[in-house]
């Protein structure tokens, strides 16, 4: 079967010209949107002929013809369902359904002052000021279609803003749902801004999930700590097994500002994640793990980038990857070190743990570094279970089955153990010791 890319080129680029007309977007956005449809055409869709790309065949993604994904009510889901695949308990919680405000999803009751929660049209109109000080001046964009696609035909997503000095106690849980229409491949692309003010304290959860069927949900989410501040960020990928997922997420700390992010992917057909953090005030740190928990024919490519800009910081990341049938991970991970980053203390570490012989792991941890006053390690690993702790929880009267169970759960739980939400830490907990004894490796869905 050929597939017609230029096609769908064009279809993206039409898509850009019908937003163009709205007479409400400010001129702002306007320029951006425009730039980044012009960069989209000049560097194309990504082929594995590109170094970034080279494990990540993205042919079928990119011959596929989506339409954008239509309005699709709430009222038939039940939450209940959602919260399975998420998470539940005391925490604010806004929905989009298919990009769109779902108020049937949406619990903001008892926020506090200077804590601001709403839809980016809301806040194009309302808080104008956060949105143009801040959408589009930390996602990198230029060096990825998807991602540039994203800048010029984003419509929705969710601004949140906390106010300096301001601690949000309760998470706040963005739903991300999207119901595919039978017959049509659907693309959603969502847009998310999260600022914390100085001194501000946030914890964000991101959740996407969704109906079987064939859709792309393509997101950007950008993350603001100011100085002292802290930002604390989760993103759950629990999409269909027949979709796509592309989405980064990039982050700036300032001055003593704690920036942190996790990732974790148990769903979708592809997944691409690119995330990036920017050290930029001196004392800043970094957080970043991730999990992926995969089988099937799954494909999870994890791209991170920690750039330590100015002196005095630190970072932390941990990555780790369990895959079974004939699931393919990908772990490309940089970090750099600029020339006046004096007494940067860095590590860096990927884990991949195979439960088949045919599953495939490429891993490629990096350092690039500029000062000569530092503290930097990196590694990876790639293995099967060790058959000598089989053996011992063997001879200690546990079976062979539940001994590879019970290892493979404590290798994946050593991420969630780290997460500092008790709500979201009990339902992965939970999905670890379901997931690991299905032998068919499929991912719930709605």
């Amino acid at each position: 079967m050929t597939l017609d890319v230029t096609l769908d080129r064009d279809h993206y680029v039409s898509r850009h010209a019908s937003l163009a007309k709205g007479a409400s977007t400010p001129a702002w956005l306007i320029t951006l949107r425009q730039k980044a449809i012009q960069h989209y055409q000049d560097i194309g869709l990504p082929t594995t002929h590109q170094e970034e790309w080279r494990f990540t065949n993205t042919q079928a993604l990119n011959g596929t013809r989506f339409e954008p994904a239509p309005a699709a009510s709430a009222a038939g889901i039940d939450i209940a369902a959602i919260e399975r695949l998420t998470l539940g308990g005391d925490l604010y919680r806004i929905g989009l359904v298919n990009g769109r405000f779902s108020p049937e999803l949406t619990n903001l009751a008892g926020l506090p002052t200077g804590v601001t929660v709403q839809t980016i049209s809301d806040a194009l109109r309302a808080s104008a000021a956060v949105v143009d000080a801040n959408l589009g001046r930390h996602a990198r964009w230029e060096n990825n279609a998807y991602s540039a696609l994203n800048t010029a035909l984003f419509e929705e997503g969710v601004v949140v803003h906390v106010a300096k000095g301001v601690v949000l106690e309760k998470p706040i849980h963005l739903i991300h749902v999207t119901i595919p229409t039978a017959g049509q491949p659907t693309v959603t692309h969502l847009r998310n801004l999260i600022v914390a003010e100085e001194s501000a304290q946030v914890r964000v959860i991101e959740s996407y999930v969704g109906r079987r069927g064939t859709y792309w949900t393509n997101t950007i989410t950008e993350i603001v700590a100011g100085d002292n501040a802290v930002a604390d960020h989760y993103r759950l990928n629990r999409e269909a097994d027949e979709a796509y997922h592309t989405g980064r997420v990039d982050m700036f700390a300032g001055r003593s500002g704690v920036a942190n992010t996790h990732a974790i992917t148990f769903g979708g057909l592809l997944t691409r994640n690119d995330t990036g953090v920017v050290l930029g005030g001196e004392g800043a740190d970094c957080t970043m793990n991730g999990l992926t928990v995969i089988g099937g024919k799954q494909l999870v490519d994890n791209h991170t980038s920690i750039d330590h800009a100015v002196p005095h910081c630190t970072s932390h990341e941990l990555y780790k990857a369990v895959l079974d049938g004939t699931a393919k991970t990908v772990f490309n991970g940089r970090i750099l070190v600029r020339k006046d980053a004096q007494k940067t203390d860095s590590k860096q570490t990927n884990k991949n743990l195979l439960l088949s012989d045919k599953a495939l792991v490429n891993t490629n941890p990096q350092l690039e570094i500029y000062a000569d006053d530092v503290k930097c390690t990196h590694g990876a690993t790639i293995g099967q279970l060790d058959e000598s702790m089989i053996f011992y929880l063997r001879s200690r009267g546990i079976g062979e089955t539940a001994a590879h169970h019970l290892l493979t759960y404590a290798f994946a739980n050593d991420i969630v153990g780290r997460i500092q939400v008790p709500a979201l830490r009990e339902r992965l907990n939970d999905y670890l010791v379901h997931r690991l004894r299905d032998e068919d490796g499929t991912e719930e869905a709605l």
